[in-house]
């Protein structure tokens, strides 16, 4: 590649740090850092924008935080004028990456990768300018090659390459079998770079193998390389495993303000700084000073979180909401005060009830296991009095309220 940094003027040399910090901030590892310098100078020179690429397997719609750090990372490059490519897998898709997995993934049908391709449009939305997003989808290259042009892009790698994959060679190791047609995933994740011609890929760093595909490809290809940023995975509100759904350890980019708010509320002290930088759109000073001030203590943490809640709820509702949000909460949690706005529910039961097949009833527990824990930790009250017996009998009357933790809550109405 040409040496464009020395091309630059002064003037410009600062642009290129201030994209290059902006760009590296809170990011687990960018292969290589040099070239990612030289791209931004490139573009700077030639007033030409990057191409960004973002490859989506669009087999599990519903946004949580945790997918959001690689969009807010997308949206500092088309914030600063270059062009975010989202690549819909609908042809790899069909496959399903073996990342991660311990069997081969169920093949989505056409209809199921466009249905969930919608859906992902709509959230990401919430974060991207999706009228300046390009939009791809790599059945228009990968459904049109034939049989030479796949024996071709098959033989630019190796079987032992291939198995170097955690997922690969644990399954080999234990005897679990490996379908030929997984063993193309990555490869044809690769090809799509080619086909876009993409300067930058942007991944999870669960993603490591595919990505550097991209970058193998286009080498073998003869084009120029893509440089990788690899994201690191956001731990949810536990602060120990990934942030997902299935954990219930999420925040939804599409939940309502008290609930985001809340949550937010609930996320260890020790995670706030990796928040600020992976999920919030402030500014990278404004990020290193809270961060500055967390750690010499001029920051309360309590504060911190919740400025974190105001931002998040701001960013996926608006100012007004955010504010209502905090509001709501210290009347709720820091000052006790039960809520106005509580869901009813008609009660057609017994007019007498154990308190554990009550809160199972309401769904407010999944399980008598989980109410019978939940009273023993002193987290149940009826009409604001806390249930200390297991055994309680209760005696429905209008308007009770039963209340779970610190945020459900359920009138019941007869």
């Amino acid at each position: 590649m040409e040496n464009f940094i020395e091309q630059l003027t002064d003037e410009q040399k600062i642009e290129l740090e201030r994209q290059f910090a902006i760009y590296s901030n809170g990011v687990q590892e960018i292969v290589p850092a040099h070239e990612l310098k030289q791209k931004i100078a490139k573009s700077i020179v030639t007033n030409q924008p990057l191409k960004v690429k973002l490859g989506l397997d669009p087999s599990a719609p519903d946004v949580h935080l945790g997918h959001t750090v690689v969009l807010n990372k997308l949206k500092q490059f088309q914030e600063n004028g270059h062009i975010v490519q989202l690549l819909i897998g609908d042809f790899t898709g069909k496959i399903g990456d073996p990342t991660g997995k311990s069997v081969a993934r169920k093949q989505l049908t056409d209809e199921e990768v466009k249905h969930n391709a919608k859906t992902y449009f709509e959230q990401f939305g919430k974060v991207l300018d999706m009228e300046k997003v390009e939009l791809h989808y790599n059945s228009k290259w990968l459904s049109t090659l034939n049989f030479e042009d796949i024996i071709n892009l098959a033989a630019s790698i190796t079987v032992a390459r291939l198995l170097e994959r955690n997922d690969f060679s644990e399954r080999l190791a234990t005897g679990k079998p490996i379908s030929l047609h997984e063993f193309f995933y990555p490869l044809m994740q690769g090809y799509d770079s080619v086909a876009l011609e993409s300067d930058i890929e942007l991944g999870g760093n669960d993603q490591h193998f595919n990505v550097l595909m991209g970058r193998h490809l286009q080498e073998h290809f003869g084009k120029e390389k893509q440089v990788v940023i690899l994201l690191p995975l956001l731990e949810g509100l536990d602060g120990v495993e990934k942030m997902s759904k299935s954990k219930g350890n999420y925040i939804g980019v599409d939940e309502a303000p008290n609930d985001m708010y809340g949550k937010t509320m609930s996320i260890q002290d020790e995670m706030m700084a990796k928040y600020f930088d992976l999920v919030t759109d402030l500014s990278l000073d404004e990020k290193n000073e809270i961060k500055a001030n967390i750690e010499n203590g001029t920051l309360h943490p309590r504060d911190a979180k919740m400025l974190l809640g105001r931002t998040i709820v701001r960013m996926y509702h608006d100012e007004e909401a955010a504010q209502q949000a905090e509001n709501h909460f210290k009347t709720v949690f820091q000052k006790g005060v039960i809520p106005e706005d509580i869901p009813e529910v008609t009660w057609s039961g017994a007019n007498s009830i154990s308190i554990i097949d009550l809160l199972v009833q309401l769904d407010l527990q999944k399980s008598k296991g989980e109410a019978r824990k939940m009273i023993q930790n002193g987290g149940v009250k009826l009409n604001g009095e806390k249930v200390e017996d297991i055994h309680l009998d209760v005696e429905i009357t209008e308007d009770m309220i039963v209340q779970v933790g610190k945020r459900k809550f359920v009138k019941i109405k007869k």
